[in-house]
């Protein structure tokens, strides 16, 4: 099952808020990495679903164009 951009961001603010409660300056500089690898996760799943519906409009452009060339 493929993650959402939501899902990811979610899971980013989850560490932020665990970062900031935590007493231990270790589980501390752990949630805010996490918190940073879920972020990078979000981004790069935005960019993908960027990039698909690019690529998608491009395919449609040219399956017009040949319609258009073949008629």
């Amino acid at each position: 099952m493929a993650q959402t951009y939501e899902f990811y961001l979610e899971r980013a603010a989850q560490s932020a808020l665990a970062a900031d409660e935590a007493v231990l300056e270790n589980v501390r500089m752990r949630e805010l990495r996490s918190e940073k690898n879920w972020l990078a996760l979000a981004e790069r799943t935005r960019e993908g679903k960027i990039a698909r519906e690019k690529a998608d409009a491009m395919r449609a452009a040219k399956r017009e164009a040949e319609l258009g060339l073949t008629n």
